[in-house]
């Protein structure tokens, strides 16, 4: 069997970012994934990339990223929206943090908006905002299509996809499989929360596990605004670009008071929208093996929440499932190479959506050593 330039193990987003900046670099790629289709986290999320929430030291990955999403975008027609994410500020400590974000990153990363223009933005005249933000360089895709059909372009670009073929053992430059041995000049293993079954001891090392979300879809009213997308309260205590601001100690504080039930879930209370609808979510739950249950509690708390901001009375509820991403209580990005031919690269946080075409770059550039980036989501 001939050898490929590059073998990469998962058809998940990051692997697949890390498969067209091969392609198009002119090297030949060879894809191996144990599904049919890409069916794993990144088809499972919201399709926001938050760029603009990351921490300032991680901006200019967050950015080479964002450049990757247009570039795909372009050559592929995959839907990629570029109409930022809207924030609205319903409390005092809320609109500090975005204040002060807004002073320190400049008006091209954010821009505040009166009440007025906040609920204009989210099809709510009754919102209730005190004030808000807007994030114009975040972008939007479609989860449901975004990997599958980057996957579908870089196959009829002579990509060689091997479906359905589990792989049990990857070193130097050899990847066993039940199908048997395929043989690279380099091998990027991007097998997310699946990293166990192949390279147990980074997991142990790094402490990864699988973190679990609660998720639904709902119809989106003619009143919401198309090319929409909504973070609030608690996304500016999750994301590391907001969190890092002066006010955000008194943010949580207020949460812990006002939103006891969302932290408690650990909820990033967000909104976008998609062909399909509004994608509502979410919470975060963490375990070694969770169980595929969805807490209808969880389920619902969100979706309440999130249609009070945007006050939808009736929301008609299309599907609701349990995502799933790898997470380390170490660091948000593993990028090891336990071999001069293999670089095993996992997203341990939920920008994998967000950084790939970045994380993508850095391995190809040969110099995959940050493993505690600060990234977030």
């Amino acid at each position: 069997m001939s050898k490929t330039d590059l073998i990469i193990v998962g058809s998940g987003i990051l692997g697949l970012a890390t498969a067209f900046r091969a392609h198009c670099q002119g090297r030949s790629v060879r894809v191996i994934d144990r599904s049919a289709r890409p069916v794993g986290s990144s088809i499972q999320n919201f399709g926001h990339a938050c760029f603009t929430g990351q921490a300032d030291d991680a901006q200019d990955l967050a950015m080479a990223s964002r450049d990757g999403w247009l570039e795909a975008a372009a050559a592929t027609g995959i839907w990629a929206a570029e109409t930022g994410s809207f924030i609205p500020a319903m409390t005092e400590p809320e609109l500090r943090v975005l204040q002060e974000f807004a002073d320190h990153r400049g008006p091209d990363q954010a821009t505040m908006l009166s009440a007025e223009e906040v609920a204009a933005a989210i099809g709510n005249p009754s919102l209730g905002a005190i004030g808000g933000a807007h994030l114009p360089l975040d972008m939007r895709v479609d989860p449901r299509e975004a990997a599958p059909a980057l996957a579908e372009w870089l196959a009829g670009e002579g990509v060689e996809f091997t479906w359905n073929t589990t792989v049990t053992e990857v070193g130097d430059g050899t990847v066993s499989t039940n199908r048997g041995d395929v043989h690279g000049e380099q091998v990027v293993v991007c097998p997310g929360y699946q990293l166990t079954s192949l390279f147990p001891e980074i997991a142990e090392a790094h402490g990864v596990r699988i973190c679990t979300l609660a998720m639904s879809l709902i119809e989106r009213p003619q009143r919401i605004p198309s090319g929409f997308a909504m973070l609030t309260g608690t996304s500016l205590a999750r994301y590391d670009g907001f969190a890092a601001m002066p006010g955000a100690s008194a943010l949580r504080e207020d949460l812990t008071e006002r939103e006891p039930e969302l932290v408690d879930v650990i909820a990033n209370l967000m909104v976008t929208d998609i062909p399909g609808g509004l994608l509502i979510g979410d919470s975060h739950a963490y375990d070694l093996s969770p169980e595929p249950f969805i807490d209808a509690r969880v389920g619902d708390l969100l979706l309440n929440r999130a249609t009070s901001i945007l006050g939808i009375d009736e929301p008609v509820v299309r599907q609701r499932w349990l995502g799933q991403y790898a997470d380390s209580t170490e660091t948000n990005l593993i990028l090891e190479r336990p071999d001069a031919r293999t670089t095993v690269a996992v997203v341990t946080s939920g920008i994998g959506m967000t950084l790939s075409f970045g994380i993508a770059d850095r391995i190809l550039g040969g110099s995959p050593t940050e493993t505690d980036a600060r990234l977030s989501a």
